[in-house]
């Protein structure tokens, strides 16, 4: 996967617009980002150990920095930001947004959590 030709934090610092060349911009919300980080504190080293993260609906983006050639670190303004998400990881989420967010909610009532607390 080639590197993006533009990532756009919005004013809000709530959405990262994601441009990949001879693509439409993917609009991944900070909140979405955060949940879905591809850290090992979200994700776990199995499938079984990955963690549904509540309470992160006003969760804003702080930074981003570069990795290598091939990722950029992103810091939220809950300090998470152990997560290094790839050229593909993004790639993937902007096509796949509307399904993982459809699951991360089900995921939350199925828990008794919420996106608030």
């Amino acid at each position: 996967m080639t590197a993006p030709k533009e990532l756009r934090v919005s004013k809000d610092r709530r959405l990262l617009t994601v441009t990949f060349p001879d693509h439409q911009p993917f609009e991944l919300p900070a909140e979405l980002l955060r949940v879905a980080s591809p850290s090992a504190e979200v994700q776990g080293h199995s499938p079984e150990q990955r963690v549904t993260v509540p309470g992160k609906r006003n969760v804003a983006i702080l930074k981003i920095e570069p990795v290598g050639n091939y990722a950029v670190r992103i810091t939220f303004d809950d300090f998470h930001d152990t997560g290094i998400f790839t050229w593909n990881y993004l790639h993937t989420l902007g096509h796949e947004k509307d399904a993982r967010w459809a699951a991360y909610l089900a995921e939350l009532e199925e828990k008794g959590l919420s996106r608030d607390r």
